[in-house]
């Protein structure tokens, strides 16, 4: 039996400097959530710290998918996703370990969707300015502009399409054909948002203030923007060509 309506999906490689602070941020909150770790065979032993919190705290609220090796972070989300479908989690989320993605966000995305009746609560940095604090100035511009160049291409309206901090109801992910979901890296966050946008779902930006990873290291690199970058317009083929699965109402 689910202690909580709501899964908070963590990919993991290297973060053991992060990943039982964010276990006990995220645990810690007012409105119940459970966790669900899915870790790429960090050799840091990232799912070992995570392994004696699920045996010494947290064993019917925290979960590990563990996987052999980097096989991206699409494939990561997807087979979270799977797992908390299966569970009969009512609202699932997106989060990374880094603190980048603020733990006491997740009431006010949880809320737009519970609440407020949207499908989708996206956490945006760009939808009441540029909210993001410690990047690289030439970072910060790459990512804005990368939103900005999909709603060029796209014609689809939210602010930060690259976002990956989300909260999805249990039925967009039912709806959304995850084993056709193509990307497996940056572009992944902007599929899933564009395919939720063709199926006729309601999508809300919550404003969030992203703040670079202190400990740890990124996992950004000029191949993830490439593959977002040319993956853009095969989505704008798709959205002219593709038959996409429909909500119900």
């Amino acid at each position: 039996m689910n202690t909580s309506d709501s899964i908070v999906i963590i990919p993991t490689y290297n973060e053991k400097e992060n990943i039982e602070k964010i276990i006990r941020a995220v645990l810690g909150l007012e409105k119940a959530f459970n966790i669900l770790i899915i870790d790429d065979g960090s050799p840091d032993g990232t799912a070992a710290i995570v392994k004696g919190l699920m045996k010494d705290e947290f064993a019917d609220r925290l979960f590990l998918i563990e996987r052999s090796g980097k096989l991206g972070l699409g494939t990561a989300y997807i087979a979270g996703f799977k797992w908390s479908i299966e569970r009969k989690y009512d609202y699932i989320f997106e989060m990374d370990a880094d603190f980048s993605h603020n733990p006491d966000d997740l009431p006010r995305l949880y809320s737009a969707c519970h609440d407020e009746g949207y499908d989708l609560a996206i956490g945006s940095r760009y939808v009441s300015g540029v909210n993001v604090v410690n990047w690289p100035i030439g970072r910060v511009l790459m990512s804005y502009f990368a939103s900005k160049y999909v709603r060029f291409i796209t014609g689809f309206k939210v602010h930060d399409t690259t976002a990956g901090f989300k909260c999805y109801k249990r039925r967009v992910l039912e709806t959304i054909e995850l084993d056709k979901i193509r990307f497996k890296g940056y572009a992944f966050q902007i599929e899933m948002k564009f395919t939720a946008h063709k199926c006729g779902f309601k999508i809300k930006e919550v404003p969030v203030i992203f703040i670079n990873r202190v400990e740890g290291v990124s996992k950004m690199n000029g191949g993830i923007f490439g593959e977002a970058f040319f993956g853009v317009m095969r989505l704008r083929l798709d959205g002219w060509f593709k038959k996409y699965p429909k909500c119900n109402s």
